[in-house]
């Protein structure tokens, strides 16, 4: 390892120290804005300094072991050459780990999402598929004991979802679902289908950044509100009140619509959060578009169009196919077992990075 980059490293370990004495000072613990704030650095940091941490003992190891190669004993000589050979691979994999994390940080990664998972081609088997989606996000989320807000659904005749937008809150969602934007492809026999042939739909999955009001102004004049009757399945309605609401933001163009709570109020709030979160996506992949024309390709863009992901119910497979990645164990998956997927992808595009 070089000599710049353990000084950085030596650099992070002594801040982390520091904040750790920052936050039990009394004065801190009685400042909840101060000790919310030095503890999100704080934490940054943790993995960091506990893989360096890790390093500097293997250095310390490697380095007692050398010593003992220079021992008359012969006995000692072949145990120590036998811990070098043992240590020197584990060097080479902390100095990558390490390498990864001293990467620059992506600034959404610490943020909650907004989920919008949409039917796409494919009918009533698409709408029950994004159910199928709605559920194993949901089932992941509550394994990593995240909180889940349904901020507007969008039902189908046949109990399947049209569209659902969730707000899922918790520690560094974001850097766990990014990855996840895309269409998602099924294969699979429709209940509905007499003759057993398999068909292929789509749904589409967007990973937004939460926004707040500081990132994303929103001004009064930008906006046109309307209200109106919310509506069941199959079009009925729900409601004997003008209680859903329908924002267009008129310079983008964006419209979002939110119908699912009994208040006005409410579903204004609902649909100002989504709008925020598209405006600032809009703004991030306008700003990563400009700087990719220097680059040769784009890393991690969450591209909407690119098709991502099958998943083959008749074979039990979900293939991603960015990484080629093939796992046997699409019921597992689908139960909300994402922990065979998000790291590998997360691995694959650190590793990217690390190459541009």
């Amino acid at each position: 390892m070089e000599n710049a980059v353990f000084q950085k490293l030596e650099t992070i370990e002594k801040r982390f120290h520091e904040l750790g004495e920052e936050l039990s000072n009394p004065k801190t613990l009685g400042n909840s804005e101060d000790f919310k704030k030095l503890s999100k650095e704080r934490s940054g940091y943790a993995e960091t300094v506990e893989v360096f941490g890790q390093y500097k003992k293997v250095l310390a190891d490697i380095a007692s072991n050398q010593e003992l190669l220079l021992e008359k004993d012969k006995e000692m000589q072949t145990l120590a050459k036998a811990e070098l050979e043992m240590l020197g691979p584990i060097k080479i994999e902390l100095e990558k780990k390490l390498e990864i994390l001293l990467l620059p940080k992506d600034p959404n990664d610490e943020k909650n999402i907004l989920l919008e998972i949409r039917a796409g081609t494919g009918g009533d088997e698409a709408s029950l598929f994004a159910s199928d989606l709605f559920r194993m996000y949901s089932k992941y989320a509550e394994s990593q004991g995240w909180k889940i807000e349904v901020l507007n659904t969008s039902w189908t005749g046949v109990g399947g979802l049209k569209e659902i937008i969730l707000m899922i809150s918790g520690i560094r969602v974001y850097s766990q679902l990014k990855y996840e934007s895309g269409v998602h492809r099924v294969q699979r026999v429709p209940k509905t289908e007499a003759q057993g042939r398999i068909h292929t739909s789509a749904v589409t999955v967007a990973v937004l950044p939460e926004a707040d009001e500081v990132e994303v102004n929103i001004k009064p004049e930008d906006i046109k509100i309307d209200v109106f009757r919310s509506s069941g399945p199959g079009g009925q309605s729900v409601n004997t009140t003008d209680s859903a609401v329908r924002i267009t933001h008129i310079p983008s163009g964006a419209v979002v619509s939110c119908q699912d709570e009994k208040s006005q109020h409410k579903n204004k709030a609902k649909a100002l959060k989504i709008l925020r979160a598209r405006l600032y996506d809009l703004e991030q992949q306008k700003q990563e578009k400009e700087r990719s024309e220097h680059r040769k390709s784009q890393i991690g863009t969450g591209d909407r169009s690119e098709k991502i992901r099958t998943y083959n119910f008749p074979q039990s497979r979900v293939t991603d196919h960015r990484i080629g990645l093939t796992l046997h164990s699409l019921q597992n998956i689908l139960e909300g077992h994402l922990e065979e997927l998000i790291p590998p992808l997360q691995n694959h595009f650190q590793k990217l990075k690390l190459e541009t």
